[in-house]
């Protein structure tokens, strides 16, 4: 795990997070516990674990959504305090408002940050091409097919041009096809402006062909780091050809070997929940 210097885009330090349901018995249920977890600047970095291990939980706290129950976030170099102004965040499903047409969605960042509508609107088109949608700004969500609808998310994450990207399982939705055209954009556009990226997948062939680095999360509760791999792949990378390097195949043994013990505990614990 690299040392906390000045390069540290993202720092979460001993990160415990506790829940206390709402009922009279008050039960507490501990998400994360003790993990630490930096993303330096102009790296990507991914995160697998097993379902509900408290991925998303450690994407929230980054992001300044969910405060923690003990430990520290940094922002380069800097505690944050409430929303980390300096992130931006893709979410599972997309945050696109359905009465808004693609380019004025694009365009609403820039406008709550008060940039002129004539520029935002002049921003906002320049995002659109560059994810492939210029012929399509004044179609509306429903009009758009799912991957559209994730290029325009992404155009409205990237427009505000933020120091760090979230994302939160942001292709899971999507055709195999899709999937890996919209990760190749994303590997596209993050090699040209090389942002901090923190990246959440149940998908470990995605983990490694996208990234430098994969963090190994073990199953709840208590979910803490179990593992961390360099990605030595080459880059510039194609998601669907890199996956016939022989790198990859032994990358994806060695990580594997680590995960799938803990996919069999967040298994057997979801079957017992079930019971």
């Amino acid at each position: 795990m690299p040392e906390p210097d000045t390069a540290c885009a993202l720092e979460l330090i001993d990160i415990s997070c506790t829940f206390r349901s709402r009922d009279d018995a008050g039960q507490r249920y501990t998400a994360v516990s003790n993990t630490t977890l930096r993303i330096n600047a102009g790296e990507f970095v991914s995160v697998v674990g097993p379902t509900g291990c408290g991925k998303s939980t450690l994407l929230n706290i980054g992001a300044g959504l969910l405060a923690a129950s003990s430990g520290e976030v940094k922002v380069f170099g800097a505690p944050l305090a409430g929303i980390n102004t300096r992130a931006g965040y893709m979410f599972q499903t997309e945050a696109l408002m359905p009465w808004r047409s693609a380019l004025a969605n694009v365009m609403m960042g820039l406008q709550y940050r008060g940039v002129p509508d004539a520029e935002a609107r002049r921003q906002a088109q320049g995002w659109l091409e560059r994810v492939g949608l210029a012929e399509f700004g004044d179609r509306y969500p429903h009009q758009l097919s799912g991957g559209m609808r994730k290029r325009t998310a992404l155009a409205q994450v990237l427009a505000l041009d933020p120091d760090i990207i979230l994302m939160d399982e942001p292709f899971s939705a999507l055709d195999i096809q899709t999937r890996q055209l919209m990760e190749n954009e994303v590997l596209a556009l993050w090699a040209a402006k090389k942002k901090a990226v923190l990246f959440i997948t149940h998908d470990l062939d995605e983990a490694i062909a996208m990234s430098d680095r994969v963090v190994v999360l073990s199953a709840g509760p208590g979910t803490h780091p179990m593992g961390e791999f360099a990605i030595d792949l080459p880059r510039p990378r194609d998601v669907a050809e890199v996956r016939h390097h022989p790198r990859f195949v032994e990358l994806h043994t060695q990580i594997w070997n680590v995960l799938r013990d803990e996919v069999l505990k967040g298994y057997a614990q979801q079957l017992k929940k079930a019971a």
